[in-house]
């Protein structure tokens, strides 16, 4: 005779295997993992608050700007920690350098040569560079071709300055094969052509730089570009400008006419890993301190994004489209900065927050269900064996009352909330119907 498996034995699920255990560890490691990291990147300071920026020269042009964006930023809470250089093409090396500690620096249009490699974008034109070449003599100059077989003064190794002026005396024929060009820093130049060791000599500045005030107010005459139309035609990284008829003195009349110049153009670069909040930061302060007008350009002017050397950063698209974010317009920097870092790493995590959320109701009601579905289970078992057997003994007919005062007594015991208890007393009505076949069937043995 066979022997029955008592109650919760029909239906039995199999043991979980070592290998399903082992997957389930891993799978709670890398939850646990993926939970420390989000916790990491959230505690952690929202942003830097130091920027390196390469300029130029202690007394230079790109050291003067910096100077005045450092309490701009300061403002925001970012200290600009400011590096000089010799000038433009040291600061792209520096940029350029992958393991350098540089982020941001100035740029001269027209002297490097870019790469993709480089991984480094404009943030705004932020002014132009005159460029202006002084001369000693009686008669007047307005081609550079006028300076061959001269001493010519044309900068120092590693400055914009130079690869410029090398370039315009080129396009003119003066080489160092019919010229004595000699590299030397813009004091140097300004004592040579006063005491006369040298006949001309190019300088970069605005007109209120200290050099270029020294210089408008000697006695040394400035080149106007006769052929500013056609160099800057064969040099596009060059701006033709006017600087007018007695913008040195009006009192003085100085200088007595206007005149033309050529103008690099003062780039803003950065690498292309600076954190977005800090180049909106960076262009807020490039607004402030070149926003106005000057000598050369009309009121707003400056900062733009007329230019093609360096790729733009999208920010910069979009801030000259459409002005800051909206935290950033509205809320304090830091607050700002924090909002929106932490919602980039908080967002996928909301997003499953909210679907467990969703999940849970039906998660709940599944587990309350399947406290039932236990006992269904079994009833079905213990009903398929009633209905297959035919001609059951008295013995099997004792193990089916048993099993079904059994399953009777566990489903009394089930713990869920009142709004399920339909579906109690829904199995209490199925182990009725169970019961019911039980006692057809050892009726039948009777018979």
């Amino acid at each position: 005779m066979p022997k029955h498996n008592p109650a919760l034995q029909r239906s039995q699920k199999t043991p979980m295997t070592p290998g399903r255990r082992r997957l389930l560890i891993i799978g709670a490691i890398v939850l646990l993992a993926a939970i420390g990291w989000a916790t990491a990147t959230v505690l952690k300071p929202a942003i830097q608050r130091t920027i390196v920026i390469t300029t130029g020269a202690d007394k230079g042009i790109y050291r003067g700007f910096a100077d005045r964006y450092a309490p701009v930023l300061k403002r925001d809470g970012i200290t600009l920690d400011i590096r000089s250089s010799s000038g433009s093409i040291e600061n792209y090396q520096r940029l350029a350098n992958p393991d350098s500690e540089y982020e941001v620096g100035f740029i001269q249009s027209g002297t490097t040569s870019p790469k993709e490699t480089d991984h480094l974008q404009t943030i705004a034109a932020v002014s132009y560079e005159p460029i202006w070449v002084f001369y000693r003599g009686g008669a007047t100059v307005n081609r550079l071709a006028q300076l061959r077989g001269k001493r010519i003064a044309i900068g120092v190794p590693g400055s914009g300055l130079l690869n410029v002026a090398q370039v315009l005396l080129d396009y003119s024929g003066v080489t160092s094969d019919n010229t004595t060009l000699l590299q030397m820093d813009a004091v140097k130049a300004y004592q040579g052509l006063e005491n006369g060791q040298l006949d001309a000599a190019f300088f970069i500045g605005r007109p209120d730089a200290a050099m270029q005030t020294t210089l408008l107010n000697s006695d040394l005459k400035l080149m106007s570009f006769a052929q500013a139309d056609a160099l800057v035609q064969k040099f596009p990284s060059l701006s033709k400008i006017i600087f007018p008829r007695a913008s040195t003195s009006i009192v003085n009349d100085l200088p007595q006419a206007d005149v033309t110049l050529l103008a690099a153009t003062a780039l803003l670069v950065t690498k292309d890993t600076m954190h977005p909040a800090l180049v909106y930061l960076l262009l807020d302060a490039a607004k402030t301190v070149h926003g106005g007008e000057d000598y050369f350009t009309p009121l707003g002017t400056f900062p733009n994004l007329n230019t093609e050397e360096f790729p733009l950063s999208d920010e910069s698209t979009r801030y000259f489209k459409s002005g800051r974010p909206f935290l950033q317009r509205y809320l304090p920097f830091w607050l700002a900065s924090f909002i929106e870092r932490r919602l980039l790493i908080l967002l996928p995590f909301m997003a499953l927050l909210l679907g467990l959320l969703q999940a849970l109701p039906r998660m709940a009601e599944a587990r309350i269900k399947s406290r039932l579905v236990i006992w269904y289970r079994e009833l079905k078992s213990l009903e398929d064996e009633i209905w297959s057997n035919r001609q059951p003994t008295p013995d099997q007919i004792a193990q089916w009352r048993d099993e079904i005062e059994n399953i009777d007594a566990h489903a009394s015991q089930i713990r869920i909330p009142q709004r399920y208890l339909q579906e109690v007393y829904a199995l209490k009505q199925a182990i009725s119907v169970v019961r019911e076949r039980i006692l057809q069937a050892a009726g039948k043995v009777k018979e």
